[in-house]
């Protein structure tokens, strides 16, 4: 077997793990695993703090024969993982995105646990970005929440997208409350969750009005949600193009910027 890269994207909801073969002159590199871990229970079962640095315990993970480690994501501003090198968050989501999909030229929207990103790719480069860390509103937190008021799964949430209930809130957690209001009402489930779907749009719209024009790349765990991408597309009227795996975009961008330093 050829040498192994990994890819960790410590996130706020959940930490995605990218193994990688370390590629060739004649063959690219190859992800032989994909492993996602809740990042509380990564924290207790895998890591121990070492003076500034957190170091893990990969062969609990059955990832002691890693040669290289790149890390990102939200956990890295707070703990950087010992024996291996971390990357700015925008830039693996970049190099993953470029990866998985093969365009040099697009927006891409990644909408993760608490936060969302739109970041504009010229040539294989960022070239610019927008975030919003400051509210949940827009996330997977949101819909996670929106989910459990509605008695679905997320699965069944993302499948709803006819006659949506307005939801005024901006907050996800007022949003709560507003949701509740509505079931007491009597409005059907079936309407609020489609309520739901078209919030998360209508608030990353004016973040995507900035970058015109390109094929949308759409990444993070709300890219499971069929609705939010087909209300995308419908409202941008541009192509919506989801990756292979969406959610380990970042580990897969640490992987490929590995890859590049071995070259």
């Amino acid at each position: 077997m050829r040498d192994l890269l990994c890819g960790v994207d410590l996130g706020s909801r959940s930490v995605k793990i990218a193994v990688m073969e370390a590629g060739t002159d004649d063959e690219p590199g190859r992800i032989v695993r994909l492993e996602k871990v809740d990042t509380i229970a990564f924290y207790r079962n895998y890591g121990r703090k070492q003076g500034d640095k957190l170091v893990v315990d990969f062969a609990g993970l059955g990832l002691d024969a890693v040669e290289m480690l790149v890390s990102t994501g939200y956990g890295r501003n707070t703990l950087e993982l010992a024996g291996g090198e971390a990357i700015p968050e925008l830039k693996a989501h970049v190099l993953g995105a470029v990866h998985q999909t093969g365009l040099k030229d697009f927006t891409l929207i990644d909408l993760g646990g608490q936060d969302s990103k739109i970041i504009q790719v010229r040539r294989g480069r960022m070239q610019d970005f927008l975030t919003n860390d400051k509210c949940a509103a827009s996330s997977g937190r949101y819909l996670e929440n929106m989910a459990h008021v509605l008695g679905m799964s997320l699965e069944e949430l993302g499948c709803h997208i006819e006659d949506p209930v307005e939801l005024s809130s901006t907050c996800a957690v007022f949003g709560e409350s507003e949701l509740i209001g509505q079931i007491v009402e009597g409005r059907p489930l079936p309407q609020l969750a489609a309520g739901v779907n078209a919030t998360i749009v209508r608030r990353v719209l004016p973040l995507l009005r900035n970058f015109p024009g390109e094929t949308l790349v759409f990444t993070g765990g709300v890219a499971h949600n069929s609705a939010v991408r087909i209300l995308l597309a419908q409202q941008t009227r541009r192509e919506v193009m989801v990756p292979p795996e969406p959610q380990f975009n970042g580990a897969i961008g640490c992987c490929v910027y590995g890859q590049r330093q071995r070259e």
